[in-house]
């Protein structure tokens, strides 16, 4: 009797124990062979990317994603090594991930737009632009979202999306910008003696570029009298300065010179 249960334990051991049990030791072994493979693989992905000077930012991301991906693989063979079916795993993935996508669509289009705002490189953090109808310094550029602070110090967060499929002006890209303003004189007033006592006044603004020469040409005429187009250059960062400045020499140059206010001439018939 002693010797048929030691016998169906050893039956059963060697049965459904020893195999279960180098089962466990073989997931065991793929599982941390697979897991030091990945960290190498993510160490590499890492230095390549940094190597070529890839933003913060997508490297964080790409090395998430490619974590994710192959810690999914390792699961996939450890349940192989388990005897365990990964073929329904596989299409539950599968259904899994595309039922996320369609909910989360706006979300997805967003982060499309992040990559090719991140690989294209239209705006920078730090840079001055106009996107989705909000002006202001680019503060954090996300994979969802970019966040800029507008002119009056608000914070504005935007969905890539909106921003990618609207039109983009950089006013830093370039080494400067105009000011477009404009000065009104009276009829009695000499245009050339305007602009030139104007052209002097403008050259003693801080920050006004001596190149590109500040543009004074007749712009319009109207019935008050002639409109003289005053456009100095100066970098991004001084605009708002240079502007309030060049008003304030418009009016001082006015001032001084004496000349007339500017009246609306009506026009008199006869008869």
């Amino acid at each position: 009797m002693t010797q048929d249960v030691t016998s169906q334990i050893a039956g059963f051991v060697n049965t459904y124990v020893l195999p279960l049990g180098w089962k466990l030791l073989g997931a065991v072994a793929v599982w941390m062979v697979g897991a030091f493979v990945v960290r190498l693989i993510r160490a590499a992905l890492g230095r390549f990317l940094t190597a070529r000077h890839v933003d913060t930012t997508l490297i964080r991301y790409l090395d998430a994603s490619a974590n994710v991906m192959m810690k999914i693989l390792v699961l996939v063979a450890v349940l192989g090594v388990l005897g365990i079916e990964t073929t329904s795993f596989a299409a539950l993935l599968a259904a899994v991930g595309i039922a996320i996508g369609a909910a989360w669509a706006g979300l997805l289009s967003n982060f499309a737009a992040g990559l090719f705002v991140m690989v294209l490189r239209p705006y920078k953090v730090g840079d001055f632009i106009s996107a989705a109808g909000v002006i202001g310094e680019v503060k954090e550029i996300g994979l969802f979202v970019t966040v800029i602070d507008t002119m009056d110090n608000v914070r504005t967060v935007i969905g890539n999306a909106k921003v990618f499929g609207d039109t983009i002006q950089n006013f830093t890209a370039n080494p400067y910008r105009r000011v477009d303003l404009s000065a009104q004189i009276a009829h009695s007033v000499d245009p050339k003696d305007a602009m030139q006592r104007l052209r002097a006044k403008i050259a003693k603004v801080p920050n006004v570029m001596a190149e590109p020469v500040p543009v004074l040409e007749i712009l319009t005429f109207n019935p008050m009298g002639t409109v003289i187009a005053v456009r100095p250059f100066c970098h991004n960062h001084h605009y708002w300065q240079v502007y309030f400045d060049t008003n304030r020499a418009i009016a001082e140059v006015g001032a001084e010179a004496g000349y007339q206010a500017p009246e609306t001439r009506h026009l008199v018939r006869n008869g």
